[in-house]
């Protein structure tokens, strides 16, 4: 059976540090401190995910602290120099929140975070309630795949698949995440496609091929001849 696509669900951390959206500046500012964390989401009710407060979100009150922004800053900057005189999470934080389930997948949650430029993203459930988060370091996760288990993979759902007549003839490699596919790979396209397939293995970093001729022909006996 193919390996199934790695989840959210397999790899987010489940023990996430949240606050309500009418904690305080300070008590945000202490939570991320005590707890080591650049950003927290901000429930409502009894754990609806409604935003997200980051360091980012409570810097402009610390840069505008001595100096009052000149019109054309206010202007350019309008968002931060509304959170410099924001003094609770619902006034802070970043919304709507940027989300995924526990059920996406890893690569769509890695394309998330590219595509929007965050480094955490909140997991919630179809209610939206908070169920874990998940950081561009817990993505990263997949990587921690044995290369003997990416061997294995490969081997018997791309190789097996594309090459079954020259299955014993080709050799699979893999070291520290980089695949070597060794033998008689005849096919130009269809070496395309696995080059394709290998790359989408989760824990894969790279593949190469290196084409070798045909093993010859196994011939059986020859055929026994009667005396005349």
């Amino acid at each position: 059976m193919a390996h199934t696509p790695c989840t959210v669900n397999d790899v987010m951390t489940r023990t996430v540090y949240a606050v309500g959206q009418e904690a305080g500046f300070k008590e945000i500012v202490e939570t991320m401190e005590r707890r080591k964390v650049s950003a927290l989401p901000v429930l409502a009710g009894e754990g609806r995910v409604i935003g997200v407060v980051s360091e980012a979100d409570l810097l402009p009150k610390e840069e505008f602290r001595t100096a009052q922004p000149s019109r054309l800053e206010q202007l350019d900057r309008l968002d931060d120099v509304r959170k410099a005189g924001a003094l609770t999470a619902r006034e802070l934080m970043s919304a709507p929140a940027l989300t995924v389930r526990a059920d996406d997948t890893v690569a769509q949650a890695a394309r998330t975070m590219a595509h929007k430029s965050v480094k955490r993203l909140p997991v919630i459930d179809a209610q939206g309630m908070l169920q874990g988060i998940v950081s561009r370091s817990d993505l990263l996760k997949v990587f921690l795949r044995s290369d003997a288990e990416l061997a294995a993979e490969v081997r018997t759902e791309i190789v097996g698949r594309l090459f079954p007549e020259a299955l014993d003839d080709i050799s699979v490699e893999v070291a520290d995440g980089t695949v070597t596919l060794r033998g008689p790979l005849r096919g130009r396209e269809l070496r395309a496609v696995a080059a394709r397939l290998v790359r989408a293995v989760e824990g894969v970093v790279d593949v190469t091929f290196h084409v070798t001729d045909p093993a010859p022909a196994r011939t059986g006996p020859a055929a026994e001849t009667s005396g005349s």
